[in-house]
This record gives structure tokens, C-alpha cells and sequence, in this order.
């Protein structure tokens, strides 16, 4: 019984995603971007959105960082620390719904002695759009490319 549920919800699964983002219909070119959305790079070329995301994690000393960007992965790193990648979002699913990207900073030694999250930030193309709050917040900095 349990195989034949497993099975029915990956062939749903499989019909709903075969349906979002087919690329059918191109997006219309006149429709006006959303102040929020930071803006394509000129020469896109068939369809395809470009932007240039640059992770950041602040601060002095060493800790682990993990990110997903162009790959997911966890590092030992020495601060301040940066990566940058260019994130291309060719399927009309990824332009509406956008392409998560994220960095949670490890931990830090603050000046009263205690350890507390790095600082944190996103910024795409040269616009920031996530942070920390100077590592005030234990949340990562995490945000969606559209």
C-alpha cells in the first residue's frame, strides 16, 4: 500500500512541476518590473534574467559559513569573507517565484566576551537586500532572486 502511494504522489508530483515554468509563452517585454525587484543585466540573451549576488559574513577571526548560491555548501573561513556569483534564471517559474539564496554565519566573539552570530549580508546587483542586523539577529540572511 505504501508503495502505491509513494507512487501516485510522484507522478502528481512529477504533472504539477512539468507544468510550471513549460517557457510557452514568453513573459511580456512592456510589463513594468517591481520596485523590490533588483534589475536585470542588459544582453540576457533568450530569455534568460542575469544578476550578480555577493554574499558577505563580517566580522575578524575564523568561523563556519554555510551558503547556497551556485552550490550549497558549509566552510571554515577566515573573516571578513565574500563570494559572488552570477545567478541565472532562465524558466518563467524562477523570474515569478525567484531562486532562494542564503548565508548562515557562525558564530563570533562579540566585545562583551560572548559568542553571537557574525554579521551577514546580500546584496544583488550592487543593491543590498538582505542582512543581520549586524548579527543583532540570529536569523540567517536569506532572499529570493526574481
Amino acid at each position: 500500500m505504501r508503495k502505491i502511494i509513494t507512487g501516485a504522489a510522484l507522478v502528481l508530483a512529477t504533472a504539477l512541476l512539468t507544468g510550471c515554468g513549460s517557457g510557452d509563452s514568453p513573459a511580456p517585454a512592456d510589463k513594468p518590473a517591481s520596485a523590490a525587484q533588483p534589475k536585470a543585466k542588459a544582453g540576457d540573451g533568450g530569455g534568460q534574467v542575469k544578476h550578480e549576488v555577493t554574499l558577505e559574513v563580517l566580522g575578524t577571526g575564523t568561523t563556519s559559513v554555510y551558503y547556497n548560491l551556485d552550490t550549497n555548501r558549509m566552510e571554515q573561513v577566515q573573516l571578513p569573507w565574500k563570494k559572488t556569483s552570477t545567478v541565472t534564471l532562465t524558466t518563467d517559474a524562477e523570474k515569478k517565484v525567484g531562486l532562494g539564496v542564503s548565508v548562515v554565519p557562525g558564530s563570533v566573539t562579540g566585545s562583551d566576551g560572548m559568542l553571537h552570530a557574525a554579521p551577514c549580508v546580500i546584496t544583488v546587483d550592487g543593491k543590498k537586500v538582505a542582512d543581520n542586523q549586524d548579527g543583532k539577529s540570529d536569523k540567517m540572511c536569506e532572499y529570493k532572486v526574481k
